[in-house]
């Protein structure tokens, strides 16, 4: 009988990889009972591409609430994600990692959401500390990153989701913590999705 009970777990999980295929941001979750055994899927793909799951007026209030210096320009980050196909909650939550949305570091001065380094079409400040590139403004910083990640990761490297992408984004050689980025990430996305439907 248990035997039974673990081909009905490994029918379950193909099951919920299944759903994972046919909708890559949904959660599928299943269970089946084999004498009081219960065997739990969930399984969450965190892809780039998909509609906006926060509106401009969240974005504001979180860039708001956090004291950024780009909250007026909210609603470019969530018009360029429209844009470009990508979820703009995943620009927020790069925002949030890489400087605490532009109140810290390099991107205080540079303008720059994910602190691009050097790149051929903007100035380079700070080549002391590596280089950084200086964006024009908040907006010019946003095209940046979407750009970036548009053309390069997704169209060019063919890497779409959260953990596919920022092993290359942020890898380990420059002194990187992979697993708490993709960690940190996943989770603003996952409690600011919920904060966004609670309030609709």
């Amino acid at each position: 009988m248990k035997r039974i009970g673990f081909y009905l777990a490994l029918l379950c999980l193909a099951g919920a990889a299944l759903a994972m295929v046919r909708d890559p941001q949904s959660t599928a979750q299943s269970s089946t009972s084999q004498q009081g055994t219960t065997y739990y899927v969930s399984l969450i793909v965190y892809q780039l591409q998909h509609k906006p799951t926060i509106s401009a007026a969240f974005i504001h209030l979180v860039l708001v609430t956090a004291h950024s210096s780009a909250a007026n320009d909210s609603q470019a980050l969530y018009d360029l994600g429209m844009q470009s196909g990508i979820d703009p909650v995943y620009a927020l939550a790069f925002f949030h990692h890489e400087s605490d949305y532009g109140t810290t570091g390099e991107a205080r001065v540079t303008h720059s959401l994910g602190n691009e380094r050097c790149i051929a079409d903007r100035p380079c400040i700070d080549r002391d500390r590596g280089g950084y590139a200086l964006m024009r403004s908040w907006v010019d910083g946003f095209q940046h990153w979407y750009d970036l990640i548009l053309n390069l990761y997704i169209r060019q490297w063919h890497l779409v989701t959260l953990d596919q992408i920022i092993p290359r984004y942020a890898p380990v050689d420059d002194g990187n913590n992979v697993q708490g980025y993709i960690g940190a990430v996943e989770q603003d996305v996952v409690t600011w999705r919920a904060e966004s439907q609670a309030s609709v």
